[in-house]
């Protein structure tokens, strides 16, 4: 397995696990966008909703607003695993990260399009992780890979097809290079552990 599939498969897993813990905690705010852990959800949901129709070839105008809105209904948990699921399933396919993904006049590389997805993936599981007091730790490697992939470059970035929901993503955060690595992964999408 690609390491980029194995991230995306750990982090997806990391959100399964913490939509488990939510209870009846669905309207509490998260620190991102002014959402709610349901909202975020749903973003999240969402997002693995459009991979397979994007890697299938399929253009952001021709999937039109059919994962607008509530993609949840009544039972949250099974909504998002047969999302991710059936993303996981799209990415692995054989020669799936050879292909080209169109958002409206940007074309990715599905491997790009794979590491933001393990990107929204990683830093969602923190703000969901922190809005319900879980264990909000991001997997190790995935930190090491972010921090190498995303220095320098995260808020120009964080303006890419990708990075849905306010319409001004938080500005990076100066920390000391002294910070755990985890710390300064988050202060680079605006987030203070």
């Amino acid at each position: 397995m690609d390491e980029l599939h194995l991230l995306h498969r750990v982090n997806a897993d990391k959100i399964t696990s913490l939509v488990t813990q939510v209870g009846d905690r669905w309207d509490t705010q998260t620190s991102y966008a002014d959402w709610t852990v349901r909202d975020l959800l749903n973003h999240l949901t969402a997002e693995q909703l459009w991979a397979p129709e994007l890697l299938a070839g399929r253009s952001v105008a021709e999937i039109g607003n059919r994962f607008n809105g509530d993609v949840l209904g009544d039972e949250p948990l099974a909504a998002w695993r047969l999302a991710v699921e059936a993303a996981l399933a799209a990415f692995a396919e054989p020669g799936a990260l050879e292909r080209s993904v169109h958002f409206g006049d940007k074309t990715l590389t599905a491997d790009q399009y794979l590491d933001q997805m393990v990107t929204d993936l990683a830093l969602h599981s923190w703000d969901l992780a922190t809005a319900i007091d879980a264990d909000a730790d991001i997997d190790p490697a995935t930190v090491d890979r972010l921090l190498v992939e995303w220095t320098g470059r995260a808020e120009e970035s964080l303006r890419g097809p990708m990075f849905t929901g306010p319409d001004e993503p938080p500005a990076p955060i100066d920390v000391s290079d002294e910070e755990e690595a985890q710390t300064r992964l988050l202060a680079l999408f605006g987030r203070r552990a």
